[in-house]
């Protein structure tokens, strides 16, 4: 199952890279400007300057956090096709748990293998709903099957006599 619509792989690390430092900024900033708009002292003025200091200060990293995840996801996704030789799910899948394992490294191996298999559990639900998404959709694009009246079907025995089986196309015989 090839994916023709991704970029080819060294423009698609940084794609991915900054789509995910969008992502994170966007997801980041309405979280912490809910969460500073909740936290600030009573007053609709100091609650929206509250959530919007909240979100000039911790959207950033938020967002820095998300790009270096998809950068190394990235990274990992494109060495294994250059590896595999193939585009599946299943570099997904690998790319999601080598970048968890990469990216807790420094916490100890410990936290390493965990964020590994939670980073391959992600990925491989993400997938198995693309899967299943796509399954589900396919058999509206199929071509219907000519349905055909009694009248119109074949029959096993050969009689040039009716046109081989086409209407209107009979054969004269002399």
């Amino acid at each position: 199952m090839e994916e023709y619509s991704r970029e080819p792989c060294p423009i698609r690390i940084v794609d991915d890279c900054g789509g995910a430092f969008a992502m994170g900024c966007v997801g980041g900033g309405l979280f912490q400007g809910l969460k500073g708009f909740r936290n600030a002292p009573q007053g609709f003025g100091h609650r929206f300057v509250g959530g919007l200091a909240a979100v000039k200060t911790r959207s950033p990293r938020i967002g820095g956090s998300f790009a270096s995840w998809g950068c190394v996801f990235s990274i990992v996704d494109c060495s294994l096709v250059h590896l595999r030789e193939k585009e599946d799910p299943w570099n997904s899948i690998m790319s999601g748990a080598i970048a968890g394992g990469i990216l807790s490294s420094r916490n100890g191996v410990a936290a390493m293998c965990g964020s590994a298999i939670m980073g391959g559990v992600l990925l491989s639900m993400i997938e198995g709903v693309g899967i299943l998404f796509t399954r589900i959709s396919a058999p509206q694009f199929c071509n219907p099957s000519p349905q055909l009246t009694g009248s119109e079907l074949p029959s096993d025995d050969f009689n040039p006599a009716t046109g081989f089986g086409f209407p209107g196309a009979q054969q004269s015989s002399s």
